[in-house]
């Protein structure tokens, strides 16, 4: 039996139950708005998704920041940077950045895509572990902010010294804008849409 067919309604903000009754419309705790599940989260996180997918590439094509020192100074892209890093012997930064820029944005991306496609195509195959997936996309966005906090670190480093200045990239921008658009695709999508396939499923079978 689902929560909508034992008249239960629960707050997604606090997280109270709720006996759902006619006029019931607010949280009695924190006066949030209550609903089933979230309207449009499908479409919602679609558009998001698709939104962020789009500017990864000018993420990655354009430079997230210029050093310049004595005069003279490269753009460097996420992969040029990490290419740098790694000439210069610092594995353990380039490897920070390289999980932080690519392998994050790319995780959160795939899972969300591959949660929305189950949900379209009615699948019944584990919300279990599905469910599992959706909660791994929230703590990896988590770390996804860890690229630009370096960029300001560097910004920092090299401000120290007079000799040395460094320019923010467009491709700064183009990244924070995928990290946010991730960030709300993913508090958009509602999870329990994974469970009601499953529970039709089970109704049917147990008629």
């Amino acid at each position: 039996m689902t929560a909508p067919g034992a008249r239960l309604l629960n707050c997604h903000i606090c997280g109270l139950l709720h006996i759902d009754k006619p006029g019931l419309g607010h949280c009695r705790r924190c006066d949030s708005s209550l609903h089933h599940r979230k309207d449009n989260s499908i479409h919602r996180t679609w558009a998001l998704l698709l939104s962020a997918a789009i500017l990864m590439v000018p993420a990655n094509v354009y430079p997230v920041m210029t050093v310049i020192r004595f005069g003279q100074g490269n753009p460097n892209t996420i992969l040029g940077g990490i290419t740098h890093l790694i000439e210069d012997g610092m594995w353990g930064l380039a490897m920070i950045v390289f999980v932080a820029s690519i392998v994050v944005p790319m995780v959160k991306l795939i899972l969300l895509s591959f949660l929305l496609i189950s949900i379209h195509r009615k699948s019944v195959w584990r919300p279990r572990d599905r469910t599992l997936l959706y909660r791994i996309t929230e703590v990896v966005g988590a770390w996804s902010m860890v690229d630009i906090f370096l960029v300001g670190l560097l910004s920092a480093l090299v401000s120290l010294d007079a000799l040395s200045t460094i320019r923010p990239g467009i491709g700064a921008t183009f990244f924070g804008a995928v990290v946010v658009l991730t960030m709300f695709a993913a508090h958009s999508f509602d999870p329990r849409l994974i469970w009601d396939n499953s529970c039709a499923n089970t109704q049917m079978e147990a008629n």
